[in-house]
Parts: structure tokens; sequence; C-alpha cells
């Protein structure tokens, strides 16, 4: 073959590939991959800690409530501010002034310190769990408090990347009963867990890159203060 004709098939060839389309991902249907798995992480374990302190405030249980401190300190979490937008409920009361947030790996621990009653066996077992702080956390959980009125809708967008594990997860302060509701960008909705009263994890592997649409309504004749939690 000669040099002429080998160039003029490279050319060819060139033409060909610049004259064909260029095929798009389909992102019709529900943004997830039904077959995927993953690893649950932070998200996970931080709604593990708040089912455990729940019980253990239920039973007054001073090993339930310092599992729970144990497993919250072990996440280490970011603070985050996400697009959103908070649709009108009934507004904010008197008794809505106080700052309040979810149980915390300090509030579990000073619970379980309480419930020991003087155990000097129990209170050997917090005082370890307090000195072992950050150490050995687990990263790449992220979070946003809301304090969310009586009748109100918060409306999240959050982007997850295709093919990566995702975890969303809502906790928040007892006071109120909170529906949530996953959407991708198509309106489709994903499929998740029931809630529990104000408590909400959901996992998934989003087929491609997009963005999932997560309302949060306060059901409740009180303000509920949560947080939102993602990978």
């Amino acid at each position: 073959m000669t040099f002429k004709s080998l160039t003029t098939i490279l050319a060819s060839t060139a033409l060909v590939g610049m004259a064909s389309p260029i095929f798009a991902q389909d992102k019709s249907g529900v943004n997830m991959d039904e077959t995927a798995t993953g690893v649950p992480g932070g998200v996970a374990q931080y709604d593990m800690a708040q089912g455990l302190y729940a019980l253990g405030m239920t039973n007054k249980d001073p090993l339930l409530a310092l599992t729970a401190a144990k497993l919250a300190a072990g996440v280490q979490m970011t603070d985050v501010v996400r697009e959103g937008e908070q649709r009108a409920g009934e507004g904010v009361t008197a008794e809505d002034d106080v700052a309040d947030a979810p149980a915390d790996a300090a509030m579990m621990l000073a619970s379980a310190r309480e419930f020991a009653a003087g155990d000097e066996t129990l209170l050997g077992l917090i005082e370890d769990v307090e000195a072992e702080g950050a150490r050995g956390r687990i990263g790449g959980a992220s979070r946003e408090l809301s304090r969310l009125p009586a009748g109100a809708v918060d409306v999240w967008k959050i982007p997850f990347y295709g093919n990566s594990y995702a975890e969303i997860g809502v906790s928040g302060d007892g006071d109120a009963p909170l529906s949530v509701l996953v959407t991708d960008e198509n309106g489709n909705r994903v499929s998740c867990p029931a809630r529990v009263y104000d408590k909400f994890y959901c996992d998934f592997v989003p087929a491609w890159n997009g963005y999932f649409i997560v309302s949060v309504a306060n059901n409740g004749r009180k303000r509920n203060s949560y947080y939102l939690l993602t990978n």
C-alpha cells in the first residue's frame, strides 16, 4: 500500500467519524440502577444511631444511649448549604424561638450518664467513648439543619453522580411527624423505605449524573428542626 492510499483511507475514516452522530446517554425513565449495589456509609450509621437513641430514651437504657453516641460520634459530618426552598406553612410561633436540633453525640452521652445513675462500670464506658473523640471517624456525610414550621414543606435539589452509591437521610427532633418524598429530575418517584415518624433513610444508585428532589413536609402542629443528610 502506498503512502498516498494510506493517507486517503485515514482521511476518509476521520470524515466518517465526524459525520457519525454522537449517541447521548438515555436519560428517560427512573434515574436508578436496579442492579447496582453499594456499601452503606456515614448517613446509614447516623440514622442507626438516631434509632437506637430513640429506643434508649423510651426505655431509659444507658447502654442503648451510649451505643447510639458511639455510632454518632463515629461519623464525620460536614455542614453544608444546599439549593432549596421552603413553601409556606403556619409560621414560627413564640415557642420556636429556642434554637434546637436533633440529638448529637454529646446529647446522647449526657442521656447515657443520666440513665447510668452512678453505676461506676457504665460511667467508665461513657468516659471511654468521650475520650475516643473523633478518632476512627468515617467521612463522606454532609448535613444541613432546617427548622420547618408546621404545615410547611422544604424542597431540596440534590445532585448525585451516576453509577455511585447515594444516601439520603432525614433526622428530626421528634416534635412533629415528617413525610419525605424523593423524585428524580424527570419527576419519577424513587422507591424508598417508609419513614418512621420524623426519621428517614434511603439508598440507591443513580444510572446517570442528575438532580434529585427531596420534599420534606411537616404534618404536625409544631415546628420540627431536622437534619437533611447526604453522602
